[in-house]
């Protein structure tokens, strides 16, 4: 058993961005509309990207290019960056060149039932300060006991720094790996730029019957889960970030995890390999299991603590918290549509129709340009709704609340806007994964969305008053 007073983390290394050669990467289809791989539309946030006859003549016609001199790197590295295309690497580190961190308080099933998922890997077991002290054992595991309760990343952290292998695996007590989980996501360190790998997150339990409420809305929506599409990770894209509950980094990348955060550590940490020049990769293809909460109580009040790290972010990373972040036209727009009127209406149809003008400008000699124009205007505006409607029910619910209580008009837009997400959102669950059934109905499903929000807001708002900062509520317009 050791005791460590103070752990540094180790020092991160410039990335080296070139990818070796027999590297593969493989154009995501639905970006090439009827095919056409000329002209790519697609990524997050969305892009047009348009090949020339010698990008084309290294890619194949299901848009895949193997990387074998100076043009493939290049090429490949613009599309993967875009998020226009996806990795398929063809060889990676060994799981033997993994060490596992397993940070831990008071929770010794969970341990025991962890070690016996992930046997034969090397672990290390953080107990971060237990009432009673875990006890880990077996053959390539070893203990660090804290006399006193540090925090996550402290945990996290330690374990790192005794680490001796190039690779680590940090796995939460509450989490249960498929035993070929590491196989599944190292191909991604061929990529020398790539500092972290992350697997999807789904419910340990799966099944619905006799399950409760709480349970059924985590194992179908949890805030851990970021989806079934593979992709790059980024602030402001689709996928933000990656949970610490279970992520794969490269040590010479790794900067630790910042121990005067107990909240919100695992998003500060992606977002400065981010700006670092680092890539963080999601990649679904693995599932490691969570063992969610099943009381609607402790899942609420979960998420209440999550929106408090929201202003740890602001004051570190400033715009990149932003609840919302849109162009000045849009913005206005958005609200011109949002007051329901017949000047509201036609404001935002002359602004929309100026920006789709503009953007088939841009789109000049592509096949169906007036079509994407309309596609790419028409998602655009949804998006910029789909935020103002989140905004409006999440992070500033309390505003909201407020003006509904003096303005009628304002309250029934507020309840239509409730609904109407809360609706979106679960035909937007059943769309992206079709082969899965709902956890619950539509209607269970926008109540809990609702105290969801409710709590996560409420929590938003209590670390901002906490910290005398509102940074995290402040919206980002852009010209």
């Amino acid at each position: 058993m050791t005791t460590i007073d103070r752990v540094p983390p180790p020092a991160a290394s410039a990335p080296d961005n070139c990818l070796p050669d027999g590297f593969q990467v493989q154009i995501d289809m639905r970006c090439a509309r009827n095919r056409d791989l000329r002209f790519l539309v697609g990524g997050s946030p969305t892009r047009m990207l348009r090949l020339s006859d010698a990008a084309l003549g290294m890619t194949s016609a299901d848009g895949r290019i193997e990387v074998c001199d100076g043009a493939t790197r290049s090429l490949a590295r613009r599309l993967l960056d875009s998020g226009i295309a996806n990795p398929r690497p063809m060889f990676g580190p060994r799981p033997d060149e993994v060490t596992v961190v397993v940070p831990v308080r008071g929770n010794q099933r969970g341990v025991d039932r962890l070690l016996q998922a992930i046997a034969g890997t090397k672990v290390i077991v953080v107990d971060d300060g237990s009432p009673d002290p875990i006890r880990a054992a077996g053959p390539g595991v070893a203990l660090i006991r804290f006399d006193e309760n540090r925090g996550p990343s402290a945990a996290r952290n330690a374990g790192a720094v005794a680490a001796t292998t190039d690779f680590v695996a940090f796995l939460d007590s509450d989490v249960v790996p498929p035993a070929d989980w590491l196989t599944m996501l190292l191909g991604h360190f061929s990529d020398p730029s790539v500092a972290v790998v992350a697997p999807r997150i789904v419910g340990l339990s799966r099944a619905d019957h006799g399950a409760s409420i709480a349970e059924r809305y985590e194992n179908g929506y949890s805030s851990l889960d970021m989806g079934p599409d593979e992709c790059s990770v980024a602030p402001g894209t689709r996928v933000p970030y990656v949970p610490s509950a279970a992520m794969l980094v490269r040590r010479s990348a790794f900067e630790g995890f910042d121990e005067t955060m107990r909240v919100a550590e695992d998003v500060d940490l992606c977002w400065r390999l981010h700006k670092a020049g680092w890539r963080v990769r999601y990649d679904p293809v693995a599932e490691v299991s969570h063992d969610h909460r099943t009381d609607v109580r402790s899942v609420l009040d979960r998420r209440r603590y999550y929106g408090t790290g929201a202003s740890y972010l602001a004051d570190r990373h400033g715009g990149s918290a932003a609840p919302v972040v849109m162009s000045i036209p849009m913005a206005v727009a958005v609200v011109a549509l949002l007051t329901r009127t017949r000047i509201g209406m036609a404001i935002a149809m002359i602004i929309v129709g100026q920006l789709g003008m503009k953007l088939r400008r841009r789109l000049g000699e592509l096949p169906g340009a007036p079509v994407v124009a309309t596609q790419m205007t028409g998602r655009a505006v949804g998006f910029g709704v789909w935020q103002a409607a989140g905004a409006i029910c999440r992070h500033y619910w309390p505003v909201a609340a407020i003006l509904a209580i003096f303005s009628a008009r304002f309250r029934r837009l507020a309840i239509e806007i409730a609904i109407g997400e809360g609706v979106a959102a679960w035909i937007r669950h059943l769309v992206t994964e079709p082969s899965a059934s709902p956890a619950m109905g539509p209607l269970t499903y926008v109540v809990f969305r609702r105290l969801d929000d409710l709590a996560y807001g409420a929590g938003l708002w209590q670390g901002a008053l906490r910290h005398r900062d509102l940074g995290a509520l402040r919206p980002v317009l852009t010209k």
